[in-house]
């Protein structure tokens, strides 16, 4: 099977970096919290959330950041420049935020293609011209041929935030609903069989999309959200293990509501993978009040982002604080973990 591999390391202490300290897992949470957290800490860092909020002059504004490295650089339904443009938003739209500009910085290694240089900043261009976002700064960078895979992707992210707007992981209450908007791990699946030429029989596409416009309804239908997030390293389940622990809430999931295309569940049992720790890219997850279930659905519903909305688990007042526990199909519960690293590396 081509030269596929796991990569998921013991957590063990290391002397350098290894590829799991980029994963969306406990590698990566140590090292953030061991090295980068403290080295700058501040308040407004110390949110732990998907974007800044920043309170200036009156005004709420969101800043993110994010760097992409995903390879291949193109792959059935989208690419790296798409991916980049799409996964700024969503995190902007994670705080509640309305999109507004972004940035684009590229670095390149020498010998890569014109031609598909320009593929992907047009992508880039469409994926922001159908958000209405700007991209209005960057930068450009080449490195010797070998010291780089094509190209890197860095972009940063500016919005604004209504003034009643609080989306937070502080947010998160007791009783809450989880609802995702659609199926698991399909982008994680969709660039691995390109990556490694597997071929089973299927259409299956990368879920890249922006949901900034469908979180915009959402809070324009007065949905009172109390804490979102896209599901992207590490999957649902990093996801939700971040937020519990954020929280200090307990988090239980029904494994019979979550939404999995048959294709994924598919591939996912020949190789192994487990879907709920694979990276979406479309997919997010919002914690709504339980009165509010049934209206945030068919809110979500009525867009094509969210056709596949459902509630797949809530908010317990139990002793398993900071826990995400799993319903399994056979009625058993059990605690879900951060993997050592990812399951597969280089998705975003």
């Amino acid at each position: 099977m081509s030269d596929l591999e796991l990569n998921c390391p013991l957590p063990l202490q290391y002397d350098q970096i290894v590829m799991a300290h980029g994963g969306g897992g406990r590698l990566m949470q140590q090292l953030l919290d061991s090295i980068i957290q403290p080295a700058f800490s501040n308040p407004v860092l110390n949110q732990k959330h998907d974007s800044a909020v920043l309170n200036i002059n009156g005004f709420k504004l969101a800043f993110t950041t994010d760097s992409y490295v995903v390879k291949p650089l193109f792959f059935s339904g989208g690419d790296i420049g798409k991916l980049a443009v799409c996964g700024t938003l969503n995190d902007l739209a994670m705080s509640g935020a309305k999109p507004l500009y972004i940035s684009c910085s590229l670095i390149i290694e020498e010998g890569f293609a014109i031609k598909d240089l320009q593929r992907i900043v047009q992508s880039m261009q469409l994926a922001a011209q159908q958000a209405g976002v700007l991209i209005v700064t960057g930068d450009t960078k080449v490195v010797e041929h070998g010291s780089g895979d094509g190209v890197y992707i860095n972009t940063a992210g500016i919005g604004i935030i209504g003034e009643e707007i609080n989306v937070s992981p502080a947010g998160i209450q007791v009783g809450d609903s989880i609802i995702i908007n659609s199926d698991l791990a399909r982008h994680g699946i969709a660039v691995m069989l390109e990556r490694e030429g597997l071929n089973f029989e299927n259409t299956l596409k990368s879920d890249c999309a922006d949901l900034s416009g469908l979180v915009q309804n959402l809070i324009q239908a007065n949905i009172d959200i109390h804490c979102m997030r896209d599901l992207t390293r590490g999957g649902l389940a990093s996801c939700l293990i971040e937020l519990a622990t954020a929280s200090q809430h307990h988090i239980e999931i029904n494994e019979t509501a979550l939404p999995i295309h048959q294709d994924v569940k598919s591939a996912c049992e020949i190789l192994g993978f487990d879907p709920i720790y694979i990276a979406n890219e479309g997919c997010f997850a919002l914690f709504v009040p339980e009165t509010q279930t049934e209206q945030t659905l068919a809110q979500l519903q009525q867009h094509p982002l969210g056709k596949q909305a459902r509630q797949i688990g809530r908010v317990k007042s139990t002793h398993l604080q900071g826990m995400v526990t799993l319903q399994t199909a056979m009625g058993i519960n059990r605690i879900l973990d951060l993997l050592s690293g990812e399951q597969l590396p280089r998705i975003c």
